[in-house]
């Protein structure tokens, strides 16, 4: 028994040729089945659509499926599957860095005389981040938004509110390094 079906393998051709009806086939194969396994892991609706779809603009970027190896089904599902993971995973990672900002916020001893110099600082590097890295983790920070739901808010794509995080906390962290223990 083959790994792959006559139409599988057709339709990989046409994703190596940048035939576009090959992939809205794809698409209508087994976009249903990738969007369910991603929603399951994801438990997001938003998340799982943006996965799949970054899966189709991948493959059609570069298709790394090798019939040889497996049913053409058995790859989406393993990618979809893997990059899930990583997602979540780092979903996990950022709601960890903000919880942890925000413990560190409210560990402060305000009878410290060096608590309003570190406040200062804070808002000040706030203040040197780009608008949308800065906008993006207030709404967090004050009003307790997840990244899907300040996507949402601010109508761009989830994709682009995670990477305004990992760059304003990498520039936030750089700014603020001597308030940090190592």
């Amino acid at each position: 028994m083959t790994p792959f079906t006559s139409e599988d393998l057709d339709l990989f051709y046409g994703l190596k040729a940048k035939d576009a009806a090959a992939i809205g086939k794809l698409y209508d194969r087994y976009g249903g089945l990738m969007y369910s396994l991603a929603f399951r892991i994801l438990g997001n609706s938003q998340e799982a659509e943006d996965l799949i779809q970054e899966i189709f603009v991948n493959l059609w970027q570069k298709c790394s499926y090798d019939p040889t190896r497996g049913s053409l089904k058995s790859f989406l599902l393993i990618l979809v599957r893997s990059r899930a993971i990583d997602r979540w995973r780092s979903q996990k990672n950022t709601q960890h860095r903000l919880e942890n900002w925000q413990n560190e916020m409210l560990l402060v001893d305000e009878d410290d005389p060096h608590t309003d110099d570190i406040t200062e600082r804070v808002r000040s590097a706030l203040t040197e981040l780009p608008e949308t890295q800065r906008q993006a983790l207030e709404m967090a920070y004050y009003q307790g938004l997840s990244q899907s739901e300040i996507a949402k808010q601010l109508d761009v794509p989830l994709g682009t509110v995670k990477s305004w995080f990992r760059l304003g906390f990498v520039k936030m962290r750089q700014m603020l390094k001597d308030l940090t223990p190592n």
